[in-house]
């Protein structure tokens, strides 16, 4: 099957799901017949871990490309606003194939599965995930973990990132107690939060590496450029549509950086 028909059967199959009303892709046997890239282009998932109480940390992964994205939510699970949002990212990248071309775009919607069952900010054992990194400045405690990599889910993340090697990074957040949203940033990603905070309505405001976070271990240990994008915490209440007009557009420029959103 040469290039353009791989395409063509690509967008024939997004046409078929999308009017079948289908949610997230799953490995459909009927795609059995298609070549390696094609799958690779449409997205496949992949389960990377358990959480504390056994649900499965799931990534959805669109194509081969050297240029990689990692794109993750709800960390905190008091935090949800970035799953529905996220799962609109991968819909929305189904029907615009050409983000694809040259990159690996990572998706992991709910990174944190028991808090976000049971709307609580730490996971199962009462740790904060995003303080249990292996970060420079993190501190042991009951609620940041007992050591770095403490828990499977920070184990979860840790192990993507070892593994596709991301170019950059953007972690969905909210903030709480309905303080200002902002893009905050660690590392060398002050250009992309910038780039994003044209296509939102949140500033770019560096809050500071906080101990053991994600973006103290990418940004500073790993040196990957990483978006902490805080959303405001009323965003909980929109609908997966209303979230995706208002933040579609910062995602997407955070995907084709330095270019605009296509």
């Amino acid at each position: 099957m040469n290039k353009s028909s791989v395409i063509l059967t690509i967008c024939a199959l997004a046409a078929i799901l999308a009017l079948a009303g289908c949610g997230e892709p799953t490995p459909y046997p009927q795609f059995s017949e298609m070549p390696p890239s094609a799958i690779a282009l449409l997205g496949q998932h992949h389960i990377v871990g358990a959480s504390v109480r056994n649900s499965p940390i799931m990534t959805h992964v669109f194509g081969q490309g050297p240029e990689v994205i990692l794109i993750l939510a709800t960390i905190h699970g008091d935090e949800p606003a970035g799953t529905p949002l996220l799962r609109n990212l991968a819909k929305h990248i189904r029907s615009h194939l050409q983000l694809v071309n040259g990159r690996t775009i990572v998706l992991l919607p709910v990174a944190n599965p028991d808090g976000f069952a049971q709307n609580t900010r730490h996971n199962a054992n009462g740790v904060d995930l995003n303080r249990n990194f292996s970060a420079s400045n993190r501190i042991n405690t009951a609620t940041t973990g007992r050591s770095a990599l403490s828990e499977p889910e920070a184990r979860a993340i840790s192990q993507i990132i070892e593994e596709y090697k991301p170019d950059r990074i953007v972690s969905l957040h909210q903030r709480r107690n309905r303080r200002p949203g902002c893009i905050d940033y660690d590392g060398s990603a002050g250009a992309i939060a910038g780039r994003m905070a044209q296509y939102c309505n949140l500033p770019v405001n560096k809050l500071g590496a906080m101990p053991g976070s994600l973006g103290s271990y990418a940004g500073l240990t790993l040196r990957i450029p990483i978006i902490t994008f805080e959303m405001q915490t009323p965003d909980s209440k929109l609908t997966a549509h209303a979230l995706w007009r208002k933040y579609g557009k910062a995602l997407l420029a955070a995907i084709t950086y330095p270019i605009g959103p296509e």
